[in-house]
């Protein structure tokens, strides 16, 4: 006969291999979802658009987000972490992004929200680039599950621009 350290092994393992089959499956499930989110950012005010004393230039917005990111939620889906930032470009990057607010939606029933909103997180260029900038306001997710990968998606909300001058 086995002794009771081999049965407790055999035991273990099958489990532990079941639970990790279980998770792959889980995992695999959430490919099948296709969610369809969607968003609106409107700009209410520039609340002061300034350059600091030492030369980089700063803005203050408030803003209207509307958003309906129920679709992400599956049964696998422990949370969203969802940002909105400005991007723009400047002669010396390409792409520059700020972010302006976040938050994490922990359950499908707080995923569709409307939010009245200054930035959260200020709004600075290194240099005095933003004078009649153009930008794109981008809703960021990142969803967060259970068991398995993360990913991640955006929606540009695009054609902002700064004043020329500041206030």
């Amino acid at each position: 006969m086995h002794s009771f350290g081999f049965r407790a092994n055999a035991v273990l393992t099958f489990g532990i291999t079941i639970l990790a089959l279980i998770c792959a499956m889980a995992s695999i499930s959430d490919n099948f979802n296709s969610p369809h989110p969607s968003a609106e950012i409107q700009i209410l005010n520039i609340n002061w658009f300034q350059k600091q004393p030492h030369g980089n230039d700063e803005v203050s917005l408030t803003m209207n987000i509307t958003a309906d990111l129920q679709s992400l939620f599956t049964w696998n889906t422990k949370q969203v972490f969802v940002f909105v930032a400005a991007e723009y470009e400047t002669p010396k990057n390409a792409l520059n992004q700020v972010s302006l607010w976040d938050a994490i939606i922990p359950a499908k029933e707080h995923a569709k929200f409307w939010v009245q909103t200054a930035n959260k997180y200020r709004f600075v260029d290194q240099g005095s680039n933003l004078r009649g900038k153009d930008f794109n306001l981008t809703l960021h997710w990142h969803v967060m599950p259970k068991t398995g990968k993360m990913f991640a998606n955006k929606l540009v909300i695009p054609e902002y621009r700064l004043p020329k001058e500041y206030r």
